[in-house]
């Protein structure tokens, strides 16, 4: 969903980011192996967010709340959901944005700029850490993206290959029948009964999608 706003995901860089791979810097391992690393891979990944902006099918999407009560559920740490003006944005895995505590999860706070340092503590004197969900953790957030999906009218699916576990097996709540639109211009693998796809990327295929959707109205 974010490509298009310039902003890298782990399938574009073959497993690496910036030469690091996903056990260096995107797993609880990597953290305990050397978490300035995982810090300084976290700031510069939050520098590139704060220069970046939404695409035009973040404000696509945003523009379906005009005709439809719209819930986000997304994979994407970054906050191009919310600038473009979605009003009702859950992170499955996390926010880049944000950061937390290592003694108690519970603990958020909005991080001010883009550098997060060792020795930077919460209220209860623990190093804080960045809010990502890393390989190796448990996804909290899954528990409350079921009943939106259990509840949807309307299933769509954009931007994701539907290979990358828990998230992928959302589409498996929806309700019998439910119209599912799938905007990518790779199929996924992954066999969905009743869906329409639409062969673009997100800035062309939701504008599609919007389309076919007012027809629905």
């Amino acid at each position: 969903m974010s490509q298009e706003s310039g902003l890298k995901t782990f399938r574009d860089m073959g497993g690496l980011w910036e030469n690091y791979s996903v056990e260096d810097v995107a797993s609880i391992t990597g953290w305990y192996n050397n978490p300035e690393l995982v810090m300084d891979f976290y700031n510069q990944r939050r520098k590139q967010l704060l220069d970046a902006k939404p695409n035009a099918g973040h404000y696509g999407i945003a523009e379906l709340e005009k005709w439809f009560d719209v819930n986000i559920i997304t994979q994407n740490v970054d906050d191009l959901h919310e600038r473009a003006g979605s009003t009702k944005v859950l992170h499955l895995h996390g926010e880049l944005l944000k950061v937390r505590s290592t003694a108690d999860p519970d603990l958020i706070y909005n991080l001010d700029g883009w550098e997060l340092k060792m020795g930077d503590k919460c209220e209860k004197g623990s190093q804080l850490r960045p809010n990502i969900v890393w390989f190796g953790e448990s996804v909290p957030a899954f528990y409350d993206a079921i009943p939106l999906v259990e509840n949807a009218g309307i299933i769509v699916v954009i931007g994701t290959s539907l290979a990358v576990y828990p998230a992928a097996g959302l589409v498996n709540y929806a309700k019998p029948g439910a119209p599912v639109f799938v905007v990518d211009p790779n199929r996924p693998d992954t066999y969905l009964k009743n869906a329409v796809y639409i062969d673009e990327k997100a800035g062309i295929g939701v504008e599609l999608l919007k389309q076919k959707l007012k027809k629905l109205i």
